[in-house]
């Protein structure tokens, strides 16, 4: 977050210099630039931070999946077992025709 941060900043301040000389008569249009750039530099920083939240909740999945692929298998191992063990008795409890 901290490293977002900083490059916001560092972008903003990137941008009003080159904003400042765009156009180094005119005050109002230089601060209207720089909103523009600060607005795009947000943007930029805000993408960066959901890629890497995304990026940070992968590795997580990626490390869970292996750590939890065996005991999602004796799940199903037991599931399967406890279906047979269902159908049996429910032939059981069916009457013969």
């Amino acid at each position: 977050m901290k490293a977002s941060l900083l490059l916001l900043l560092a972008c903003t301040a990137v941008l009003a210099v080159g904003a400042r000389a765009d156009a180094p008569e005119e005050p109002t249009a230089l601060v209207q630039k720089v909103q523009e750039l600060a607005q795009k530099a947000t943007a930029i920083a805000k993408d960066t931070y959901s890629r890497v939240r995304e990026s940070e909740a992968m590795q997580q999945a990626r490390q869970w999946l292996p750590e939890h692929a065996e005991l999602a298998k004796e799940r199903l191992v037991w599931l399967k077992e406890r279906f047979k063990e269902e159908l049996k008795d429910l032939w059981k409890k069916t009457p013969a025709a």
